[in-house]
């Protein structure tokens, strides 16, 4: 191995397969590897650590041309801070707090219509008694995760976290038509 790793021996390293660390050559995320006299690829170590990067970054939610740019902005430091990892990082951390604040809602919302006995969403729609709020969820215009907590507390006190262990929630019932208990 004096002369460098081979393709299938970084993936391994890496935790990833052969296919994805060439893709991630050609996407340019990793520089081209030197080549033996019988052409094929030898990886430095280097290599594994920036496919580690990669990875770990991607856990994070970065997407790959965000982890690009990254990448790009560190080759160019010279030295010096690289300025927009912490900016990058806090707006993904935003962006995590907003899906966080969204699926909240929505398991919310799930647990009322289970707790709640829904079992025909045209019919409980219709119904005052169900506990899922269909105009809030689908509005395709959501605003800033706190926003959308308030709304959602506002215009469905059954389905605030403050008020959820005090209150009785209407169970709705299906006989002919769906009624409230």
């Amino acid at each position: 191995m004096s002369a460098g790793l081979r393709s299938g021996q970084v993936a391994e390293a890496a935790g990833v397969n052969v296919q994805t660390l060439r893709y991630y050559e050609r996407r340019g995320l990793l520089a081209a590897p030197a080549r033996s006299n019988g052409g094929h690829r030898l990886y430095s170590e280097d290599a594994v650590t920036a496919l580690r990067v990669i990875k770990a970054a991607q856990r994070l939610g970065f997407t790959l041309d965000e982890v690009a740019e990254l990448l790009e902005a560190g080759r160019h430091r010279h030295g010096r801070p690289v300025a927009g990892l912490q900016e990058r990082a806090a707006a993904k951390l935003a962006e995590v707090d907003a899906k966080i604040a969204d699926l909240t809602t929505i398991r919310t919302a799930l647990a009322a219509a289970v707790e709640a006995g829904c079992d025909d969403l045209t019919a409980c729609a219709a119904s005052v008694c169900c506990p899922i709020p269909f105009t809030d969820l689908a509005q395709e215009n959501r605003h800033a995760a706190g926003q959308v907590r308030r709304s959602v507390d506002q215009d469905h006190p059954r389905l605030s976290r403050q008020g959820t262990a005090s209150r009785a929630r209407p169970r709705c019932i299906r006989l002919s038509a769906i009624r409230c208990e």
